[in-house]
C-alpha cells in the first residue's frame, strides 16, 4: 500500500515540478488534452486515478482507492470502433462501516464496452454505447458485492472548440453470485464539462453519482480536476489534481482530493 501511495504523492510532485514540454510538442499536448475528455477518443490510455477520501461516519474513516482503467479502442470497421474500458479498483481503508478494521485489496471490476461511430453526428455529436458488466474480483468481504452484474452503459458528449460537455451513465442488476449478500441494483451517472488550454492543461468539473434503488440510496461526489499533458522522455502522459467534494444519503465521506498519472498511447498516424 505504502508503494502504491508513493506512487501518486509522485505524480502529485511531478505536477508542479516536472516541466519538460519542447516547443514543437505544445500541439501534440494540445491535441491530446482534448482527446482525453472524450472517453470514446481513438486512443489508447491507461489511468491511474487515485482517490483519497476522509471522514466517514461514525468512526471518521478514510479510504483510498487507486483505479486502474485502461481504454483501448479497436477499429470494428471502417465506420465504427469498439471501446473497451476495465476500471480495477485497488483499495485501502479503515473504519468504512463503523469500526470495521482495515482491509486492503481489490474491489470489484466494471467492464465496459461501448460501439462508437468514428465520426460524428451531423450535429457534431460523439456517442458509444453497449454493455457494462460488475465482475467480483474482490479480495475481501467488505471491498465489494460478491456479485456478478450486466447492464446498459452510453456516454454522449459535444466538443466546441476548446469546451467539452456531456455525461456517460450505466445500470447494473445483480444477476448471480453470493445469496446473503445484498443485490445490486444501481444507476451510475457522470455529466462533465472540461475547458482545455495551450499547453496542453485542461480543466474539468463533473459529478458522479450512484443511486441504489433497492435501498434508496444515493451517494456521489463532484470533482474539480485539474491536468496537464506531459512528456517523460518518449512517453506521453497527463498528471491531474483536484478535490472531491462529498453528497448523498448513503455512506459519504466528509471531503477528499483526487490526483493520478495518465499513461498515453497514441495511434501512428
Amino acid at each position: 500500500m505504502k508503494s502504491l501511495f508513493s506512487k501518486c504523492l509522485l505524480a502529485v510532485a511531478l505536477l508542479f515540478g516536472y516541466s519538460i514540454y519542447a516547443q514543437d510538442e505544445t500541439s501534440s499536448a494540445d491535441a491530446l488534452a482534448k482527446q482525453l475528455q472524450n472517453p470514446v477518443a481513438s486512443l489508447i490510455s491507461v489511468p491511474f486515478q487515485g482517490n483519497l477520501d476522509f471522514g466517514y461516519d461514525p468512526e471518521n474513516g478514510t479510504k483510498f482507492t487507486l483505479n486502474i482503467q485502461p481504454v483501448i479502442p479497436i477499429s470494428i470497421s471502417e465506420n465504427w470502433n469498439l471501446i473497451g474500458r476495465v476500471i480495477l479498483p485497488v483499495v485501502s481503508q479503515t473504519d468504512i462501516y463503523g469500526n470495521s478494521g482495515n482491509q486492503t485489496g481489490l474491489s470489484d471490476a466494471v467492464v465496459s464496452a461501448f460501439f462508437s461511430p468514428k465520426e460524428p453526428t451531423s450535429g457534431g455529436l460523439i456517442w458509444g454505447a453497449g454493455p457494462v458488466l460488475l465482475v467480483p474480483t474482490a479480495t475481501d468481504d467488505y471491498l465489494g458485492a460478491k456479485k456478478f452484474g450486466v447492464g446498459p452503459t452510453a456516454v454522449v458528449l459535444k466538443q466546441l472548440g476548446t469546451l467539452t460537455a456531456g455525461a456517460l451513465v450505466n445500470h447494473i442488476w445483480s444477476v448471480a453470485g453470493d445469496s446473503n449478500r445484498q443485490d445490486v441494483n444501481a444507476t451510475f451517472l457522470q455529466p462533465f464539462l472540461a475547458k482545455n488550454f495551450a499547453g496542453g492543461y485542461a480543466l474539468a468539473l463533473n459529478t458522479e453519482l450512484t443511486q441504489n434503488w433497492d435501498y434508496k440510496s444515493t451517494s456521489g461526489s463532484i470533482n474539480i480536476v485539474g491536468s496537464k499533458v506531459i512528456t517523460m522522455g518518449s512517453q506521453m502522459a497527463q498528471l491531474l489534481l483536484g478535490p472531491r467534494i462529498h453528497y448523498g444519503n448513503g455512506n459519504a465521506a466528509d471531503f477528499g482530493v483526487r490526483f493520478g498519472l495518465v499513461l498515453l498511447y497514441p495511434k501512428k498516424q
